[in-house]
């Protein structure tokens, strides 16, 4: 086999192994949310407390132009009542998976 052919076959199967790890998990999005946002959100149905001074994570889902970037953006500059979390970019992601999954 070629060289070239070795390294095309081993991104490909690089890929194959890594690309499903790069997903978002809303499951795990959904665990973040309930042990550091739910206190202030509605982050789940059914949930029954939470400020009316923080928007459901269902409402928050539906603006048209949420996504990751979006929430990593409101994460870094949180808002005066909202605590400084420190979340890496797969949480992040996680996180954002789940709110959207709430639309």
């Amino acid at each position: 086999m070629s060289n070239a052919f070795k390294s095309v076959a081993m991104a490909c199967w690089l890929l194959v192994i890594v690309t499903p790890s790069l997903a978002a998990d809303a499951v795990n999005g959904k665990d973040i949310a309930k042990r550091w946002c739910a206190s202030c959100h509605v982050v789940e149905r059914g949930q029954t407390s939470a400020t009316d001074q923080a928007p459901p994570f269902a409402y928050i889902g539906k603006t048209p132009d949420f996504d990751q970037n979006r929430l990593a953006f409101l994460l870094l500059t949180p808002h005066p009542n909202m605590p400084t979390l420190s979340l890496n970019r797969a949480e992040v992601a996680d996180l954002a998976d789940y709110i959207r999954s709430l639309r």
